[in-house]
């Protein structure tokens, strides 16, 4: 989920201070687009056996600016200059799971009996490791305490053989890591990934560079050949399930468990500890909680008189009239009734469920396919349990080596990524994620949804989730630096939701082929509804504005090129995709419901809400709707479905709103005095 970097340059090299100076800004600010939510650097002086590490909760372009870093970094190079030492530095680019980033002892290098750790990834299950070894002290709440003390505790026990005790260790992490962590009491490195995040750039002899994606070890490659220098660098990657130990001194890496007794080459009895100083840097501005849990912060009976302030009709729109065939109600936008009580949407309805043709598939990715362990295929990976599904497939079924790729803005929630974590690390699958500023993203949500509270218009809704359109762009421009072309989604069709601009005046499209699609006409219509909006509310005239015309342009324009939807070679099954989600993957559920849909999705409890509240039907209600079409479910089925899963979604609602900082109470009562449709 994090940036891990480091660069390491023996004075032999001769690269030049300048150069080294450039690199290490090239690739801490490279990483940084793997997490702005907090950032830390750590420089070792081999030879005076010192560490100083500056870290706060500031992205790492801001930590690169302090006065703490730029004379650690002078003070490296001048070791380096002078022949004295080797320069050496590792950091951390932060997208905060667990543990504040307000708390320094949180934010990474992770520090603990003198050993140092970076990590990408997310340990799911660190609760029940600190249960399992009671004499492992818990200090910090962040998940990546609990992978330094094992590597600790199995250290200084001195097994015989310690590289199969260390494979051991890692082996009882569940979810993702990719590591490196620093023992100065042995003077050595370590480096391990069960995903396989985490690539070397080196000349096997004079330096080693890492970082978390193989895009930075080729832009800093280029920067090699830029300056003239040596070209003979290798980039390799360290696969799932590897570990090595690092020499600073001999600049030489060895796997770890190739060998036995590798006790004997780690241990030095008489090697003297290093001095550690550690600089705190806050952010200036105000500070609050990047991720905050709703089954930990929020509770439906402590907090009773804010649950009650909760609407759930049920009872006046169950008696609204519904489609004979489907369960759309009149409120639906557009809808019309035929004689014998049919909606038009079951009338022009086209099935799509396909048959399961992955032979198909498989002739047509053939051409995609790498005759090599190089990852030949982006898996858009947001965490869902459908792109879940896909993403197995493709693994398992299709034989492809993936890569999952995930955009964080902001509202995928804390059990989202450890659900990532989960699927990835079991199939060994590398996780390339790119953060957006997720404080300036959810402040663009506030500000929306301030505006929309003024002047609430259904049709100004999706608004609110313009901010994670970019998947599509990101998308993009990471297979344009993998040079990976093909791209396949797991695209749920039975997802349409054409309600949502139906309120925005556009009629349904029942001719068209992706459910994100839109015909030119109707995009026109779409902006000229959203503009005349704008215009008669100027609140929506904010900060958000240029980020949200982008998304529209992302959505809707850019065009999409080798690209390919699983479930139109693989029927969807429910059943199926659940079964395989909940016990193969021992995938997490929220707290607040039973269905697995729309579970790591922040702001899915809220909108689905005010869709139910004031109009009577919710998201569940088209896509129950769509599969009753499709013969998967009974409509009497529908309806006890739409029932149970409608009920409001208290800690998710109260999470969104604390998150993105509205007050609930106030959001709530404006809400429920908007006029209902029913």
């Amino acid at each position: 989920m994090c940036g891990i970097f480091g660069l390491f340059v023996k004075p032999e090299s001769e690269i030049a201070d300048r150069d080294i100076r450039k690199l290490t800004s090239k690739l801490a600010l490279m990483s940084e687009s793997r997490g702005k939510d907090s950032s830390g650097m750590a420089f070792v002086d081999h030879l005076d056996k010192k560490v100083e590490v500056t870290k706060g909760d500031i992205r790492i372009r801001k930590l690169l600016a302090t006065s703490e870093v730029k004379s650690s970094i002078s003070d490296s190079l001048e070791r380096y200059k002078s022949n004295k030492c080797s320069f050496s530095v590792f950091g951390h680019a932060r997208l905060v799971t667990n543990g504040s980033q307000l708390q320094t002892e949180n934010n990474q290098p992770v520090i603990k009996n003198g050993n140092f750790l970076i990590h990408n990834g997310i340990v799911v299950n660190a609760d029940s490791l600190w249960e399992k070894f009671p004499d492992m002290k818990r200090e910090f709440k962040i998940d990546s305490e609990v992978i330094l003390s094992l590597l600790d505790s199995t250290i200084s026990q001195n097994p015989v053989d310690l590289g199969k005790a260390i494979k051991e260790s890692l082996s009882q992490l569940e979810g993702t890591y990719s590591i490196m962590a620093f023992f100065p009491g042995i003077d050595k490195f370590l480096f391990a990934t069960n995903n396989g995040s985490l690539y070397f750039l080196s000349d096997n002899r004079n330096y080693l560079f890492f970082g978390s994606e193989i895009h930075y070890m080729q832009e800093l490659s280029a920067l090699f050949r830029k300056g003239k220098l040596d070209d003979t660098v290798l980039i390799s990657k360290v696969n799932p399930n590897q570990a090595f130990w690092f020499d600073p001194f001999t600049m030489e890496l060895k796997e770890i468990g190739v060998e036995r007794s590798e006790l004997i080459e780690t241990k030095s009895e008489n090697c003297p500890s290093y001095s550690i100083h550690v600089t705190s840097i806050k952010n200036p501005g105000p500070g609050s909680e990047i991720v905050i849990e709703p089954e930990i912060n929020f509770n439906r009976n402590k907090e009773k008189h804010l649950f009650d302030l909760l609407e759930n009709q049920s009872e006046r729109i169950e008696n609204l009239k519904r489609c004979t065939k489907c369960i759309l109600p009149e409120t639906f936008p557009f809808i019309s009734f035929d004689h014998e009580g049919v909606c038009n949407y079951c009338r022009n309805y086209k099935p799509k469920s396909r048959p399961k043709n992955l032979n198909g598939l498989r002739q047509l990715i053939e051409p995609y396919r790498k005759n090599s362990s190089k990852p030949d295929c982006i898996v858009p990976f947001s965490g869902g349990r459908d792109s879940t599904f896909a993403l197995h497939l493709v693994k398992k079924e299709l034989g492809l080596n993936p890569i999952a790729f995930t955009y964080d803005w902001g509202m995928v929630t804390d059990l989202a990524r450890r659900n990532i974590s989960r699927v990835c690390g079991k199939l060994g699958v590398e996780n390339v994620v790119f953060a957006a500023d997720i404080q300036w993203k959810r402040r663009n949500i506030r500000k929306n949804v301030e505006a929309w509270l003024r002047k609430p218009a259904l049709g100004m809704i999706p608004l609110f989730m313009a901010g994670d359109k970019y998947f599509f762009y990101y998308t993009d421009r990471l297979k344009k630096q993998t040079g990976i072309n093909l791209n396949i989604w797991g695209v749920n069709h039975l997802e349409n939701t054409d309600f949502k601009t139906g309120f925005a005046g556009l009629k349904p499209e029942f001719e068209k082929e992706r459910i994100f699609s839109l015909s030119i006409a109707n995009q026109l219509k779409l902006f000229g509804f959203i503009g005349k909006e704008m215009l008669s509310n100027p609140a929506y005239f904010n900060q958000s504005v240029l980020d949200s015309l982008g998304s529209f342009a992302v959505r809707y324009v850019a065009p999409k090129r080798d690209y390919f939807q699983l479930f139109d070679y693989y029927p969807w099954n429910e059943d199926e995709v659940n079964n395989l989600i909940l016990s193969e993957y021992n995938w997490e559920k929220s707290p607040d419901t039973d269905s697995t849909w729309r579970i790591g999705d922040g702001t899915a409890g809220f909108y689905n809400y005010i869709y139910y509240t004031v109009a009577g039907f919710s998201e569940v209600d088209t896509f129950r709707s769509n599969q009753i079409r499709e013969g998967m479910i009974s409509r009497e089925m529908g309806l006890n479905l739409v029932k149970a899963e409608n009920v409001p979604r208290f800690e998710t609602i109260r999470w969104y709103l604390e998150i993105i900082g509205i007050d609930f109470q106030e959001a709530i009562k404006k809400i429920n005095a908007i006029p209902k449709l029913y």
